[in-house]
């Protein structure tokens, strides 16, 4: 494996809301993303889900109050617990899960992106 430079993986792509796959270690995979405005609420029955932001700020609402993330801060959202990202104009985000976690849950929206369309990059 090479090193990976996570600021150039963030300029191989806009598109908002569409994670990029940038590397895998024990079952986990490594995703950024970048988004404005809001996704939908969704929850993951089975897996954990870890976010950090690199640029930006990023609202993760809860239905018991939101977790608002600046630049180098994390959250684990537990298994189960329904969420809905909220980010500012241009936030880059990591995204740490098992590689079994669909993108808004069980919802199959327009903006879902399966696990078999999930890009490496």
């Amino acid at each position: 494996m090479s090193k990976i430079s996570i600021s150039e993986k963030f300029n191989l792509f806009t598109e908002e809301w569409t994670p990029k796959i940038i590397a895998e270690t024990n079952g986990q995979l490594v995703k950024i993303a970048k988004g404005s405005g809001e996704l939908v609420w969704h929850r993951h029955e089975n897996e954990d889900e870890l976010f950090i932001v690199f640029k930006g700020h990023l609202t993760l609402q809860l239905r018991d109050g939101n977790i608002e993330l600046g630049v180098g801060d994390m959250y684990v959202v537990p298994k189960g617990v329904e969420h809905c990202p909220l980010a500012e104009a241009d936030t880059h985000f990591m995204m740490i899960e098992p590689s079994s976690t669909e993108h808004t849950g069980k919802l199959d929206l327009n903006v879902t992106v399966s696990i078999e369309n999930q890009e490496w990059i």
